[in-house]
């Protein structure tokens, strides 16, 4: 039987179809594994990792030889160096999909939420201060006919643009190229152009080398003063210095973040943040897509160590060319 190490324990239905079709290895701590990785992969053929592990090029060139595949639990891999993992013959692969309704859904609960200053009102109500009503309290920003700025039409883009729509919000975009998929909204050939059409802005683009830091100062001050903006990619996309000052001096209006840089120590400025709702990344916790991540990484995993080479949601498919991963055996 096949070895598979699980980097953090997971869902009760996801291990159940690990253990049937491998002698599984569980990570049981609730931190990262970090450098305890090496030792506890010794002897396996694969691996399943969490976002919170980093694979760069080192970590991927100590592997024990018997790595043949990993899987990240996960759509973003950032945490991964793809080209040290080709070269080292070990193809990657992730979990899309089955989590963009999840994260979608997210999305248009933090954009109620920011602009409505849900939290606020909750804060108020809990800790006894809710008073008498006055028609001047609680004040927020209404969506219909409100415009949206989505930066990253991808699969999770076009999920919160056509729930936006139910809304009745405008929908405009910027990504690499048009998308076939949403001639209904406009399109923007720059950020910045974006940005300056965007009541209601929403971050919605992979972390890659280029679109790290996109979000600056420069661009925040693009936006219409009061804008509400949300974040459900990744935290590096953003300079959080700027967003935080952009925050406290009204010109955004509102704020609502799932992600952040350095999580989990966030900024702790942001908890102190006016008109700002928080979530600890949790864009694709539903029992529905955390189960369907599992599903499409054993699949992969399966098919990948135990029936040739699996080539969908993989990575880095040059890593399975033939030759390239036979490197490898011990």
């Amino acid at each position: 039987m096949k070895q598979l190490l699980i980097t953090r324990t997971l869902p009760e239905p996801v291990l159940q179809a690990a253990r049937a079709a491998f002698d599984v290895t569980l990570w049981p701590h609730d931190e990262p594994i970090g450098a305890q990785l090496l030792p506890w992969s010794q002897g396996c053929d694969g691996l399943l990792v969490m976002a919170t592990d980093r694979l760069d090029a080192a970590t991927l060139g100590q592997l024990p030889p018997s790595v043949r595949a990993i899987a990240t639990y996960s759509v973003g891999h950032d945490h991964i160096d793809l080209d040290a993992a080709t070269q080292s013959g070990i193809p990657i692969f992730n979990t899309p999909d089955v989590l963009s309704d999840a994260v979608a859904e997210t999305a248009m609960l933090l954009i109620l939420s920011a602009a409505r200053d849900a939290s606020t009102a909750e804060a108020t109500l809990r800790d006894g201060r809710w008073g008498p009503w006055s028609p001047t309290r609680f004040l927020g920003r209404q969506l219909t006919y409100q415009r949206l700025g989505i930066y990253g039409m991808g699969r999770i883009g076009l999920g919160i643009a056509q729930r936006a729509q139910a809304f009745g919000m405008q929908v405009h975009y910027h990504n690499r190229s048009v998308h076939s998929d949403a001639s209904d909204f406009t399109y923007h050939a720059t950020l910045e152009s974006l940005m300056a059409q965007s009541d209601v802005f929403c971050v919605c683009a992979p972390s890659t080398p280029k679109t790290r830091g996109a979000i600056h100062a420069g661009r925040l001050a693009l936006l219409p003063r009061g804008a509400v903006f949300v974040n459900i990619a990744r935290g590096d996309l953003v300079d959080e210095e700027a967003l935080i000052e952009a925050i406290t001096s009204g010109h955004v209006g509102g704020a609502g973040l799932d992600v952040y840089r350095n999580e989990p120590r966030i900024d702790p400025r942001f908890l102190s943040l006016p008109r700002t709702t928080l979530l600890p990344h949790i864009g694709s916790a539903t029992h529905d897509a955390r189960n369907g991540m599992g599903r499409l990484a054993m699949e992969a995993l399966k098919s990948c160590l135990m029936g040739g080479a699996h080539r969908t949601h993989c990575l880095n498919p040059d890593a399975l060319a033939p030759g390239i991963a036979d490197e490898r055996s011990p």
